[in-house]
């Protein structure tokens, strides 16, 4: 299946330019949010260097985002770059796992490969690589179970049409469990799980 960033940017663009003022833009280096700053003007979800999951994933942090957080720049949200410290590294775990789990349900419906990002090359890694993966997979389980927000819900479903897998979705789901956190055992119960 061919997955070009220009399909994301028309599908966004599509579903939100009019009802939300916002566009989601190719970028050259780091992702950023951009408020609007005029009148008339148009927010920016700017994906880095033209890759496909990158705009998945700044995507997601624009669903779960707020409306005063659309308001500010990179959503308000301190960032610390690559090489954190252990301490950093936990805060910045807590903090992806609801973007990371929306991204991964995002992956699915595109038909796309979802990778866990701890985002830390420069320093020690994850902080708890074990517990972050569960938690975005229990994270990605609450959102099946009824917790998307309607801007997340929209999107999903359409990338599900787009891409043709709302039939196989939620198997494709449970499936990619087993590579997301080859440790979770609460399998039987996400499979009983009412999805979206």
């Amino acid at each position: 299946m061919n997955h070009s960033p220009n399909d994301l940017i028309m599908l966004f663009n599509d579903l939100f330019r009019e009802t939300y003022r916002t566009v989601l833009v190719r970028g050259s280096d780091e992702p950023e949010y951009l408020p609007v700053s005029e009148p008339l003007g148009l927010a920016q979800v700017v994906f880095a260097h033209g890759y496909y999951a990158s705009a998945l994933h700044e995507i997601s942090h624009w669903c779960i985002a707020g409306e005063h957080r659309r308001t500010l720049h990179d959503y308000g949200y301190w960032y610390c770059p690559d090489g954190r410290t252990p301490e950093q590294q936990r805060a910045f775990e807590q903090v992806e796992v609801k973007p990371q789990a929306l991204e991964w349900l995002f992956s699915i419906a595109a038909g796309s490969r979802f990778h866990i990002s701890v985002d830390n090359l420069a320093g020690d890694g994850a902080a708890d690589d074990t517990g972050f993966r569960l938690s975005v997979v229990r994270q990605a389980g609450d959102y099946l179970r009824g917790g998307l927000s309607g801007r997340a819900l929209g999107f999903l479903d359409t990338l599900k049409r787009f891409y043709g897998t709302g039939d196989s979705f939620v198997e494709a789901w449970q499936q990619d469990i087993g590579r997301i956190a080859p440790s979770y055992s609460e399998l039987d119960t996400l499979r009983k799980t009412e999805t979206v």
